[in-house]
């Protein structure tokens, strides 16, 4: 059994890894189709999406960039290489329609929330000003504008920022005043 399982507290489902766990919650309470569709050729480029998302930008997104204590040039760049090819993929799809403004279909669905998280964080992974976190990249820019004005976005980060608050972490998740990973 995975160490790091979470347990639904209505069902007692048991449950690990980040994209597993976003289908059960889909599956499991998205029952009016909210975040996601019923047919199955955008079900499969859904779980496409989040495939690529737990595959492609979890993994990279930080990992040397930000997460490894040791600044080894050599990761630094290619990882940084990676998440930029990451956001060509994103920004060559999401622009490569006409007012293209979801990954699936014509409306938000869980895929796109996927990639919140991480793409929230660019500045950090990359070490660039946030206004610069996006540059080169118009159409993910545009894409991330569009979801994190949301009012449910806003609420959670909100909620996020309160939380961490409380427990006297920072964003990033380290205790207060942890200036860097060796620290923690």
């Amino acid at each position: 059994m995975a160490k790091f399982q979470h347990e639904d507290p209505n069902t007692g489902t048991k449950i690990w890894e980040t994209g597993t766990i976003i289908l059960y919650l889909i599956e499991r309470y998205d029952t009016e189709n909210q975040l996601h569709y019923d047919s199955l050729d955008k079900k499969i480029l859904c779980k496409q999406w989040l495939m690529f998302q737990v595959s492609g930008q979890g993994p990279y997104f930080g990992q040397f960039t930000y997460l490894h204590p040791e600044k080894l040039p050599s990761a630094i760049e290619r990882y940084s290489n990676e998440i930029k090819r990451v956001l060509g993929i994103l920004d060559g799809v999401l622009g490569a329609e006409l007012n293209k403004e979801w990954l699936v279909g014509d409306r938000i669905t869980y895929t796109d929330l996927a990639f919140m998280p991480w793409n929230d964080r660019l500045d950090a992974t990359l070490g660039v000003p946030d206004d610069k976190k996006f540059e080169g990249f118009i159409h993910v820019k545009a894409w991330h504008e569009r979801m994190t004005k949301r009012p449910s976005w806003v609420k959670a980060m909100e909620l996020r920022a309160r939380l961490m608050d409380e427990q006297g972490l920072d964003w990033n998740g380290m205790p207060k005043g942890t200036t860097n990973f060796q620290g923690y």
